[in-house]
């Protein structure tokens, strides 16, 4: 049974895709609120992202992404890495670049954790900088120089808020919101909404941690994915 493995924050205002297995769904969301709608109701990725048929990001799914610019986005899948150029509610995506290894989209992450895959990632309110995770380890980079910006870190190191939750250990998906400075992180049935401080460590968890299916109502009859 899966919940959510992946998402990205959509070019459309609060709007956000969410990738469980070989599936997708979109949304539109309302941070603090329980009114979120489905806008793409749960299919194949193949189906909405039919540029993906035949590779790893149809099946067995996406790991892991982030949006960068316009309707611009990064996927990755076990250890490949694709660059896309997608259209909420069509079907015409195409692939900018890839798919590669993350090692050859980003050299930097080369003989790192990360290297064979991303569990989930977002992006920071500077300039082109994006945090990601795998197990219990982060960091930023800049995706359009592909450097890293500072060190590899434990998560509690960067966001000691998250010192003591099922956090601590891995986050299985995450996006940034609309909101500025917010994101969403979530691990098994679980998620929590929190204020990031790029280069500080005073973040502030903006929700209680709960079960997804309690703040996003639209995705109980979604939720888990067999």
């Amino acid at each position: 049974m899966a919940y959510i493995n992946a998402a990205f924050r959509s070019s459309k205002d609060y709007e956000v895709y969410f990738f469980i297995k070989d599936k997708y769904v979109r949304v539109q969301y309302t941070p603090g609120k329980l009114d979120d709608k489905i806008l793409t109701s749960l299919r194949l990725i193949s189906t909405g992202f039919p540029v993906f048929k035949g590779t790893v990001f149809a099946e067995p799914g996406i790991d892991g992404s982030f949006d960068t610019e316009g309707s611009e986005a990064y996927v990755f899948s076990t250890n490949q890495s694709a660059y896309i150029e997608y259209t909420p509610g069509a079907t015409n995506d195409k692939i900018l670049s890839g798919p590669a290894t993350i090692a050859e989209t980003f050299p930097v992450l080369k003989n790192t954790v990360f290297e064979d895959g991303i569990d989930s990632a977002f992006r920071s309110t500077i300039g082109k900088e994006v945090y990601i995770f795998k197990d219990n380890q982060y960091t930023r980079i800049d995706y359009d120089s592909k450097q890293l910006v500072g060190t590899i870190r434990k998560i509690t190191d960067g966001f000691p808020v998250l010192k003591d939750t099922i956090f601590e250990s891995g986050i299985d998906a995450s996006f940034a919101s609309h909101e500025e400075s917010e994101a969403y992180l979530f691990k098994g049935d679980q998620y929590v909404r929190i204020k990031f401080t790029p280069n500080a460590t005073n973040d502030v968890l903006l929700s209680d941690i709960k079960p997804i299916v309690d703040g996003w109502p639209c995705l109980k009859d979604i939720l888990p994915v067999s």
